[in-house]
């Protein structure tokens, strides 16, 4: 069974019960589908909602009988908060017809990468065109699914420290540093240095929540997979229709960057609020403007 199943209120399903919900899907699905690759092949994605814009998506083939084959299936939470129109790349998966975004993202310093969730319209609108160039910046909205988090109090903003966040505009002296410019890479090296030496003398008297505010960091071998720490911008209560089980969604920013994470209430330690911060690893999931 899939690992994220919890997230989405799933926390103590069994294989037998999966199986047939999954059944009983391909019968009646909420959401169909179709789409065919560069050679012609044919795939279907059908949608079984448990709560508004979270669910299951099971996608596969019909066979000459026209009997939906299943070739793997993945749970889902759609999310509506923009969160980046930087330059991405689509990017095939090898071990099976899925594919992941990897989004040139300014903001975090490295490449950003999620899960691609509408597949079939990448499918459809032309598989394996690049988007890259400014012509081509499209929007993005990342939700992520977590299995287990834990709710921080937020940390008090002084009037100088958020004065120096929107003295140093990090993404512009980053990406002028790639071009070769020798004062933004000059720049970006003296900041860090005197952000080592602030952290270096805070810590020995501080507790580390109370100076790393927020953080965006891949955690794991897998490339889609994130620990992160974000403020808590707006939340809402979702109830899973089959399960009954309870969810949160919680609407973040982390590195200015803004995203939506589902969470299973049972495996979310604090009460979350609006102000205070999530913690957590979280799945990256994705939808793109094409």
């Amino acid at each position: 069974m899939h690992s994220y199943l919890p997230a989405i209120g799933f926390s103590n399903i069994t294989k037998e019960e999966l199986d047939r919900m999954i059944y009983e899907a391909i019968r009646r699905p909420d959401g169909h589908e179709v789409a065919f690759d560069s050679e012609g092949n044919e795939y279907v994605e059908l949608a079984f909602e448990v709560c508004k814009n979270v669910g299951i998506a099971i996608r596969g083939v019909y066979d000459m009988d026209d009997n939906f084959k299943v070739d793997y299936y993945y749970p889902y939470c759609v999310g509506h908060t923009l969160s980046s129109s930087a330059n991405l790349d689509i990017i095939k998966q090898s071990d099976k017809e899925s594919y992941q975004g990897l989004c040139d993202e300014m903001r975090l310093g490295v490449n950003m990468i999620f899960y691609l969730q509408n597949m079939m319209e990448y499918l459809q609108k032309g598989e394996g065109r690049t988007f890259f160039g400014d012509e081509h910046y499209r929007n993005t909205y990342l939700t992520g699914l977590s299995l287990g988090g834990k709710v921080l109090l937020p940390v008090r903003k002084t009037d100088n420290s958020t004065k120096q966040q929107r003295e140093v505009d990090r993404p512009t002296l980053m990406a002028a540093a790639r071009e070769g410019d020798e004062e933004a890479i000059e720049s970006l090296t003296i900041d860090d240095m005197d952000t080592y030496s602030m952290i270096s003398k805070r810590v020995t008297k501080e507790d580390i929540y109370s100076i790393v505010t927020t953080t965006f960091m891949p955690y794991g071998i897998e490339s889609d997979k994130y620990t992160i720490i974000a403020d808590i911008l707006d939340m809402e209560k979702m109830v899973n229709q089959v399960t009954q089980e309870q969810m949160y969604l919680l609407h973040l920013e982390s590195n200015d960057i803004a995203f939506d994470v589902c969470i299973n209430q049972k495996d979310l330690l604090g009460e979350p609020a609006v102000g205070r911060r999530f913690k957590g690893n979280v799945w990256l999931q994705g939808r793109v403007e094409f």
